[in-house]
């Protein structure tokens, strides 16, 4: 079954997918670096496809803080992702320069660093003499950049994290990976339903060349500002399922489970992606508020 997801691999290199990329800003817009007012610090862990010999994998760990005198934030992203005896590892600093406006700010961020791709082809060359070649190693330099406009109660961007396009294992005719440029909308609002409630409708679109529109939309109320419940469509893929428990002023926990709406369904058990959040303020009289995006 492996070897499934390796072909699917080495046709088109594609970036990463999240259920909760709602909560994880900086893996999809460099601009969302700064965005909070504190150090934020967010792991995620995502296993995908469920009952698959040889499905993605992926675990990301980021931490973006503001410099609100000098009007900037910076951030790191550290990403692996894994399918079947692929997995590529990625790296990635982003600077982020805010521009105050009449209301909320515009940010503009840059982002830069490596991925290293890695192909263990001899594992399955026994079985497979396509992937006789031998094994790939490869570190590719990108950087890409976004904006990011936000207020209390809404947020939208337009991001391009990996602006440069090259083929992985370029020598070899079979292996033809890819790396593509992926463009990503997205933006949601906080409605305030009662004293108690509000309801957050989200909207993300990526866009690859040689693939169609993808659209993810999501709606997730809140109580109490301490429990979200969410559901997500994600088009040509899965219906979500949300969980958000805020544990304290400081401490964020998220739970999401996809049930595919393909024929992979029949031979999976579904998607699961867990994430922390931890936010630490460096000034002890400022108060670390709630946040929804």
């Amino acid at each position: 079954m492996a070897l499934l997801f390796i072909n699917t691999v080495v046709k088109a290199q594609q970036q990463v997918m999240f259920s909760q990329y709602m909560f994880n800003g900086l893996a999809i817009n460099p601009a969302y670096a700064g965005s909070q007012e504190s150090l934020s610090m967010t792991a995620l862990m995502r296993e995908q496809w469920v009952g698959i010999d040889g499905a993605p994998s992926t675990q990301t760990l980021s931490a973006h803080t503001p410099f609100e005198k000098k009007r900037i934030g910076v951030g790191l992203l550290i990403l692996h992702d894994k399918i079947g005896v692929t997995d590529q590892t990625g790296v990635y600093g982003s600077y982020a320069y805010k521009l105050p406006m009449a209301v909320g700010q515009l940010s503009l961020g840059l982002q830069a660093g490596f991925t290293h791709y890695r192909a263990r082809y001899s594992e399955v060359s026994l079985s497979d003499p396509t992937f006789q070649s031998g094994d790939i190693s490869e570190i590719h330099p990108n950087f890409g950049f976004g904006a990011y406009y936000s207020t209390d109660k809404f947020y939208a961007g337009i991001s391009v994290p990996q602006l440069v396009q090259s083929k992985i294992d370029k020598n070899n005719s079979v292996t033809e990976a890819k790396i593509s440029r992926h463009y990503f909308i997205h933006a949601g609002y906080v409605f305030d339903l009662s004293r108690s409630l509000k309801l957050k409708p989200n909207l993300l679109v990526k866009m690859v060349e040689g693939a169609p529109i993808e659209f993810d939309l999501n709606a997730t109320a809140y109580f109490q500002e301490l429990i979200g419940l969410g559901v997500s469509w994600r088009s040509m893929d899965a219906i979500v399922m949300l969980l958000q428990v805020q544990i304290t002023n400081k401490l964020q926990f998220g739970y999401a489970y996809d049930f595919g709406t393909t024929a992979i369904r029949q031979v999976s058990s579904g998607s699961h992606e867990i994430y922390l959040n931890y936010r630490l303020s460096f000034s002890k009289a400022k108060i670390i508020t709630p946040r929804f995006f």
